[in-house]
């Protein structure tokens, strides 16, 4: 016979960074997935530690005011999401608490200012996204979308609101696709790309395909004005089915005069509408002046770069990817910005205060560090003299725990003011958090 279910009431308290409610039950944290602060449930548990317990909601019993409707039929069971049941307003409250938690508890400063929330449309905002697929017959054949919630399965999917509407709308057809070719279980990935005029699909294919296969995918990308490129191995060999189609993906920046490119295995933000917003607000906190010498660090393809070489004297771009280097040089030379840029690549997550001291003095410092944050780059600024300090950085995060650490490292051991920080949200409906912050001499 199985075990009878724990069910248990409990008192939601607030909201942990992956969208979980949290309680405390006999003096045990638990985890509730779908319950929301001020909520009072009914709690399955699911999984039990010695130090927490999961749980998931059965029942509530007093619902928040800030409650809402999933409009998505699959949340719940897509892990794409984890806060449509949060009323948008207060996705971003939680995330900005969420970001000052952390900057107090694991950084140990608090910001002088608290900047307002950067904001856009929270449907159909999704521009990047990987999309799972695999061959499942007891579920009728292909599946094409994003994996289960705490699974490797990949969901049952019709549509996704987060997805523009056009791609949205491509995710049956795909199935169908798929299915007809001539290996439809050696076909784990499609990367999705979509710029202001092309919409890219990557296929990852793990055998070759076949001419009848590539003459499918051309019809399919004619019916459907996608772009297809092919990735038979590493992100290395991704290439597009059309030589012709190689320049495609680009996306403007109206506000510079610049049009960015970039292939589809590229990092590019997913979210161009906060992309655009984001820009604005970093180079409004930089303060840059005609005469400044600048550094962006973690500089990707250059999309904090050329904004800032049509305002600045000088920038100096580094990155650790060789391919992103080469991007930002092509595309600085073409609008124009060469002879005002230059980029560099190297590993930053290595680097020490010789390093930085060699570069010469910057007027001004962006940074913008993957999830890992940029400990070495904050243990070197932090060991900086007064006089060869920027007069400001900004630096905007991926990550609130290792943003809090490094503004942590700058604060107490190099005497940096944390001047503002602001959540961005980048990813409406899901719990992930972004944020700038602004960190003064």
């Amino acid at each position: 016979m199985p075990a009878e279910p724990i069910l248990y009431p409990l008192e939601i308290e607030s909201l942990d960074l992956e969208g979980q409610g949290i309680a405390h039950h006999d003096g045990k944290v638990v985890f509730v997935e779908g319950a929301l602060p001020g909520e009072r449930v009914i709690a399955r548990v699911t999984r039990r530690k010695p130090s927490f317990d999961k749980a998931r909601v059965e029942q509530v019993l007093r619902p928040s005011s800030q409650r809402t409707q999933p409009p998505c039929p699959h949340f719940g069971v897509c892990g794409g999401c984890a806060m449509q049941h949060l009323e948008p307003a207060a996705q971003v409250a939680t995330k900005q608490r969420a970001l000052e938690d952390a900057l107090a508890h694991i950084g140990k400063v608090r910001p002088l200012q608290i900047l307002p929330a950067l904001q856009g449309p929270t449907w159909g905002y999704r521009h990047r996204a990987r999309l799972s697929v695999r061959l499942v017959p007891k579920k009728g054949g292909v599946l094409v979308g994003f994996r289960e919630r705490a699974s490797s399965y990949v969901a049952d999917i019709r549509e996704c609101r987060v997805l523009p509407p056009h791609v949205s709308a491509l995710l049956m057809p795909l199935r169908s696709l798929i299915a007809g070719l001539s290996h439809p279980d050696r076909m784990p990935q499609i990367e999705v790309a979509v710029g202001d005029q092309a919409t890219v699909l990557c296929l990852r294919h793990l055998e070759p395909l076949s001419s009848a296969d590539i003459e499918r995918l051309r019809e399919f990308g004619e019916a459907h004005r996608i772009v297809w490129w092919l990735q038979p191995k590493g992100p290395e060999t991704a290439h597009p089915l059309d030589p012709a189609q190689a320049d495609a993906l680009a996306y403007a920046l109206p506000a510079y005069g610049l049009r960015m490119h970039y292939r589809p295995a590229d990092f590019t933000q997913v979210n161009p509408y906060i992309n655009q917003t984001l820009i604005a607000r970093a180079l409004s906190l930089l303060g840059v002046q005609p005469q400044d010498r600048v550094a962006d660090l973690f500089c990707g393809l250059g999309n904090f770069s050329l904004p800032l070489a049509t305002q600045a004297r000088e920038v100096v771009g580094i990155e650790g990817s060789a391919t992103l280097v080469a991007r930002a040089r092509e595309d600085a030379a073409r609008q124009g910005l060469g002879e005002r840029t230059t980029f560099t690549e190297l590993n930053l997550f290595e680097v020490d205060v010789a390093w930085l001291r060699g570069l010469g003095h910057f007027d001004r410092m962006l940074i913008d560090p993957p999830r890992e944050g940029a400990l070495a780059l904050a243990q070197a600024l932090a060991a900086l003299a007064p006089e060869e300090r920027p007069r400001r950085i900004v630096y905007v995060s991926c990550n609130p725990a290792t943003l809090a650490r490094d503004a942590g490292m700058l604060c107490h051991v190099g005497g940096w003011t944390l001047k503002a920080v602001g959540a961005v949200n980048m990813f409406p409906h899901t719990a992930h958090v972004e944020s700038i912050a602004v960190f003064e001499p």
